[in-house]
């Protein structure tokens, strides 16, 4: 107070004791907060330089969510290809069944042999093949057999042997005849004769089928095919399903100038090229071999979907990882800025609490001259 008047002496000493409080003051927030800065009044380029770390570090902390939401997306869409080509094996395997189930229960022959200059005419189906079949003796018959199960000339673009295959027929020799009957299958009935002499130069052949053999086959390839679009639609994740054409972008940085778009793709049977069949689609071999085909596409297919959904899933998990070492950086480097060294504050309250403690000393020590004036009255 202005009106009480101090000793120099006495003073100086508060002064000094004042100095040595604040000083306590600011030590004891230190360790109390942990920082040596703790607003902008304490240093104003180290706070704020602080602040601008510590927010990027909190807007990647943010978009750490979005990189793992996004990761199960990708991973949502892989596990549904791998269930989707194991439903396209199972596919595969039952049209191999098929293919093995004959459906050709006859075959029986005319005698409306045709003149063709030593050739022999064979008709299966709609297809008629001139076979370079000319006559041979008795004891040729297991040449002509092969011959006629091998090159020929064909009309049309279908060789003979394959339209042989496709209706399950084969020709045989039984001694001095060529036999052609039902290939791989224990139905020996209704076996076509060709005796080989000069007098046979042609042949026409027709088959009668079992529409309902393959049926089913058919039923539970078609059933597959329901279980694969159902499973497409199921591989979704929080409302994104990359199998059903849906895409997905998965942001890097605070300012969304770095990303990966990840392209949705059909996984659905249509998708992948595969149609459910009826009896007229597989009355024959060859159409069971174009599902075969069709098949091994769509597998091939599904191959590329998971390499392509494994690069992106390994792209988006790079970048997760080093956006939490990089938040890392960034918080370890706001803490240097503003992070009090706590040995060192520890040790600065000893050295002020012994100052003050001297300090007090001095001020009791200083006012002793203006208390010896009390022992005159």
């Amino acid at each position: 107070m202005s009106d009480i008047s101090l000793t120099a002496s006495m003073r100086t000493n508060l002064l000094s004791l004042q100095n040595t409080q604040s000083l306590m003051d600011r030590t004891q927030e230190r360790l109390s907060t942990g920082k040596k800065v703790n607003s902008a009044i304490d240093n104003p380029s180290s706070y704020y330089t602080a602040q601008g770390l510590t927010n990027r570090a909190s807007d990647l902390d943010a978009l750490l969510d979005s990189m793992g939401q996004g990761i199960q997306t990708i991973k949502a869409a892989n596990e549904g290809i791998e269930s989707i080509t194991a439903f396209v094996q199972q596919a595969k395997a039952v049209a191999n069944t098929a293919r093995d189930t004959p459906n050709l229960s006859t075959v029986t022959a005319s005698n409306d042999f045709v003149a063709a200059d030593g050739d022999v005419k064979v008709k299966i189906g709609d297809q008629v093949f001139i076979v370079a079949f000319t006559t041979a003796a008795p004891a040729d018959a297991e040449n002509a057999a092969t011959k006629l199960n091998g090159d020929t000339t064909a009309q049309n673009g279908t060789t003979l042997q394959q339209a042989l295959k496709d209706a399950n027929l084969a020709f045989t020799h039984d001694g001095d005849k060529v036999v052609l009957g039902l290939a791989d299958s224990d139905i020996k009935t209704a076996k076509v004769t060709v005796n080989v002499s000069s007098d046979i130069v042609g042949l026409n052949i027709s088959g009668t089928f079992n529409p309902d053999a393959r049926d089913s086959s058919l039923s539970q390839y078609n059933e597959i095919l329901e279980q694969i679009n159902q499973l497409a639609n199921d591989s979704s994740y929080k409302g994104v399903n990359l199998l059903r054409k849906d895409d997905l972008r998965v942001i890097f940085n605070e300012d969304r100038s770095s990303y990966i778009d990840v392209q949705g793709t059909d996984a659905s049977s249509a998708g992948l090229g595969l149609t459910a069949v009826d009896k007229a689609d597989w009355s024959t071999n060859g159409g069971v071999d174009d599902t075969i085909t069709a098949i091994e596409e769509a597998i091939n297919t599904l191959r590329d979907m998971a390499t392509e959904f494994g690069n992106n899933y390994s792209i988006v998990q790079t970048r997760q990882d080093f956006t939490e070492n990089l938040i890392n950086v960034l918080e370890e480097g706001s803490d240097n800025l503003i992070l009090a060294d706590m040995n060192e504050e520890s040790a600065n309250m000893l050295a002020l609490q012994t100052r003050q403690q001297l300090g007090i000393n001095s001020l009791s020590l200083a006012s002793q001259a203006a208390q010896s004036v009390l022992q005159l009255f």
